[in-house]
């Protein structure tokens, strides 16, 4: 598929939307590198790294297409401190939090953060169905605690939506260990044991409407409990084990009723939302970062700087454009289909995530 003819399935006006989304993207890219880069506001990390370059991002980055000139961003920069050279100076007096990525390939990735989780999950918010996510309705959140920020992330959407969030303990880095020493029958244990933490507080009389949970957990759930008994009316859902068969089987088996919202979220990035559920999509997992705070494109694994064709698979590459974290050209350990433009979104999606087959071999998923 081209890109006029993807553009086509939008609508009249959706060929002029995506122009526009292009301009006010290039408009952020000056912002924010003239942010991360300016001595008075700017990140010490990438400060250090501008006086190694022999030139000045700020004069030189124009636009989206300009930020491959400032190299492929490495995650090894994140694994380990000090954290604080990650700390914009504008923020320098302000409270931290740190996120980390879950630690599946060695030393955990970290981020540092002021109010980016609640800006993503506010926006997101209105994204929701309030006939399935009713105003008010209390969250489970059946997913990782720690140190990820899904715990506070689910909490802040929650509370904004009117509602309250209950948690369970759950640690993925045990069942990384277990799996790793070939103790499967004590990830299922701990399996049970999460899911028995997530019964005791659907049966309390919590009143919760809604839940945000991982595709495995979700179904080991409904093994249990029937959502509809429970009071369950929507489901947000996220995780790599997100395939079109399991969201095929959620709608049609799981749910009984209830909406469902995949999405695609990590540390680095955010949240990026489903496309609009239509069944001509036959079922895929089509999702949307959120522009112009981070960009998903789909690339030619040995060649990162060429996009795909849509409907082509590819790795994924994301730029994360905040005031408070810059992550330019980074290759994630995921593949995707490149799909196209939609009018919810007029930008490129990534389609039917999963992980790089070339580095499958050294990732641990865990309960995911």
């Amino acid at each position: 598929m081209s890109a006029s003819e993807a553009q086509k399935n939008g609508g009249g006006d959706l060929t002029a939307r995506i122009a526009q989304e292009g301009v006010k993207l290039d408009a952020w890219v000056r912002e924010i590198v003239a942010w991360h880069f300016d001595p008075a506001t700017g990140t010490p990390f990438w400060l250090d790294y501008a006086a190694k370059l022999g030139w000045d991002p700020r004069r030189e980055i124009h636009c989206f297409a300009d930020l491959p000139k400032l190299g492929y961003f490495q995650d090894e920069w994140l694994r380990g401190g000090p954290v604080r050279r990650w700390v914009p100076k504008a923020y320098a007096d302000r409270p931290i939090y740190v996120f980390e990525t879950g630690g599946s390939t060695g030393i955990p990735k970290s981020r540092i953060t002021l109010d980016d989780f609640r800006t993503d999950y506010s926006a997101f918010s209105e994204t929701l169905n309030d006939n399935y996510f009713p105003r008010g309705g209390n969250w489970l959140m059946l997913g990782p605690s720690g140190p990820r920020r899904l715990r506070l992330a689910i909490e802040h959407l929650a509370q904004v939506r009117g509602g309250i969030s209950f948690c369970v303990d759950l640690d993925p880095r045990w069942v990384i260990r277990l799996i790793k020493q070939g103790q499967i029958a004590m990830v299922e244990e701990y399996k049970n044991h999460c899911i028995q933490q997530a019964l005791t507080i659907l049966r309390a009389n919590h009143e919760i409407k809604c839940m945000f949970t991982t595709p495995k957990l979700l179904e080991a759930l409904c093994e249990k409990i029937s959502l509809k008994k429970a009071g369950i009316t929507g489901v947000f859902c996220g995780g790599t084990e997100m395939t079109r068969q399991f969201h095929r089987f959620a709608r049609e088996e799981l749910l009984e009723g209830a909406d469902f919202a995949p999405t695609y979220g990590n540390t680095l990035m955010g949240l990026a939302c489903n496309k609009p559920f239509d069944p001509a999509d036959d079922y895929a997992i089509i999702y949307h970062a959120p522009q112009p705070r981070a960009v998903l494109q789909v690339v030619e694994p040995e060649k990162p700087d060429q996009l795909v064709e849509y409907g082509k698979w590819g790795r994924v590459k994301l730029t994360t454009l905040t005031k408070e974290f810059f992550v330019p050209c980074f290759l994630e350990r995921d593949e995707a289909l490149r799909t196209p433009p939609v009018p919810a979104y007029p930008w490129d999606g990534v389609a039917d995530v999963r992980p790089f087959r070339k580095l499958e071999a050294n990732v641990v998923e865990g309960v995911y």
